[in-house]
């Protein structure tokens, strides 16, 4: 893995030179968010594909998403800043529950040129949920997944590592109707899963990750990733090698040690109009969690992604995910789906919701095993609506509040106190404010 260290120091280097240059020049609208059906991108981009289609790491979104960016150009280079933060306070009900202020924040510095007859991308991501939120992380009923400090956690959210992602991405046209994709990442995301649920917009006013996040996109920080890809303007096939272990408690540095790229994966992606996306995947995970180094998983799933224009100025955004581990030898298939949508409704008010169940065993939830090998039924509601703030100097703020309730069986109600313990989050946003209606922007790098 030196090598990996070297080429992810490497990398970052790049981002930070180019993002600190004095000679960056502001390129059009200082901020822009976009609701266009329509193509978007240069003349440079691949097959003519509108960048607002690139999710996390390589997966695909609906051509309609909508976009938050800062955008310069720095010579050949064009640089893109963009993020959200949720400053929050967070109350968990029942008798695992607890209350919480944490910060939780994403930001990205994207440099695009183009190379060689196709397009390069860098890509920087940082977070300070270490800080923000600690090594515990955030408390969520019937949350599970990664460990802290040799102990399991249950019903809280870990935090996200300093770096989410530092990678390069290069796509080159190589036929008419044909393009294919390099991504190396020290740090980035393999192809496995949807959209990570920070990016999503269907998720974009939702502070709190899906229970089920372990069961879909829970690779979505990976230390060592490796993809190549084929593709046309409408479907997308990629197989991953990646290092298949989870993030340690320690979320401030590269997790290499005695690691290597051990695992695989294989998505396809399509796009059969501007508002959908559609993908499937299926995945090898060697040895994924710290704690049972001795157990290994098969992971798959399909997802359905849409957003659409929603009366004036407001956008809607859908999204239908089906995931499932398969524990080598457990003959064990536990399964899981979410359903979760964000209403903007004007631009400045909006409604989202999210609908979950996951099969989850008495070892995923830290409860008394009883039988040998029970696993549960749970699931959870939420709805919340978001207001932005008026602001200037091309930023947003908000409000928004988030409701939830959590739904456990019987067996359960004792450990929980209840077989519908609640939860509740107030919190403040800021991101990238909007273009005016009509307004668009011409770039490359990622977007959601």
């Amino acid at each position: 893995m030196d090598l990996l260290k070297s080429i992810s120091l490497a990398l970052a280097l790049a981002v930070v030179s180019l993002s600190v240059s004095p000679t960056v020049r502001p390129s059009g609208a200082l901020w822009a968010q976009m609701h266009m059906p329509h193509p978007t991108s240069g003349p440079e981009a691949p097959l003519g594909i509108p960048e607002t289609r690139l999710g996390s790491g390589t997966s695909w979104l609906p051509d309609s998403s909508p976009m938050h960016a800062s955008h310069f150009t720095l010579g050949a280079w064009t640089l893109m800043v963009h993020g959200s933060a949720f400053l929050q306070y967070d109350r968990q009900g029942g008798t695992r529950g607890e209350d919480q202020v944490a910060l939780l924040d994403w930001a990205m510095l994207a440099a695009s040129r183009s190379l060689a007859g196709g397009q390069l991308d860098l890509r920087g991501m940082l977070s300070t949920d270490p800080w923000g939120v600690g090594s515990a992380g955030y408390p969520l009923l019937l949350q599970t997944g990664e460990s802290n400090r040799g102990v399991p956690p249950h019903d809280h959210q870990h935090p996200h590592d300093l770096f989410m992602e530092v990678a390069a991405l290069y796509r080159r046209a190589v036929a008419k109707n044909l393009g294919a994709s390099l991504y190396l990442a020290p740090v980035g995301e393999p192809a496995v899963g949807p959209v990570a649920f920070p990016h999503r917009p269907s998720a974009a006013n939702d502070p709190l990750a899906p229970i089920s996040h372990h069961w879909q996109d829970g690779t979505h920080i990976t230390f060592g990733v490796l993809t190549g890809g084929v593709f046309t303007r409408t479907a997308n096939v990629e197989v991953s090698w990646f290092n298949g272990r989870e993030p340690n408690e320690d979320r401030t540095d590269f997790d290499y040690a005695g690691r290597h790229l051990d695992s695989y994966s294989a998505r396809i992606s399509l796009n059969p109009g501007p508002r959908w996306s559609l993908s499937g995947w299926y995945a090898y995970l060697k040895s994924p969690e710290g704690l049972h180094p001795d157990e290994s998983l098969h992971r798959f799933g399909v997802s359905a992604l849409t957003t659409r224009p929603f009366g004036k100025g407001g956008l809607w955004a859908s999204a239908l995910i089906w995931g499932a581990n398969d524990p080598l030898g457990s003959g064990r298939l536990s399964n899981s789906v979410v359903l979760e949508s964000n209403l903007d409704l004007d631009g400045t008010n909006s409604i989202f919701g999210r609908a979950e169940y996951v099969r989850k065993s008495a070892e995923d939830l830290v409860v008394p095993a009883g039988p040998a090998g029970a696993t549960y039924d749970v699931g959870a509601l939420a709805l919340g609506y978001h207001r932005a703030l008026p602001t200037g100097r091309g930023v947003a703020a908000g409000v928004g509040i988030r409701g939830a309730v959590n739904f456990v069986p019987a067996s359960l109600e004792g450990v929980y106190g209840s077989r519908t313990p609640a939860g509740i989050a107030l919190y403040l946003t800021l991101r990238p404010a909007r273009v005016p209606a009509g307004g668009m922007m011409n770039m490359p790098g990622m977007s959601h």
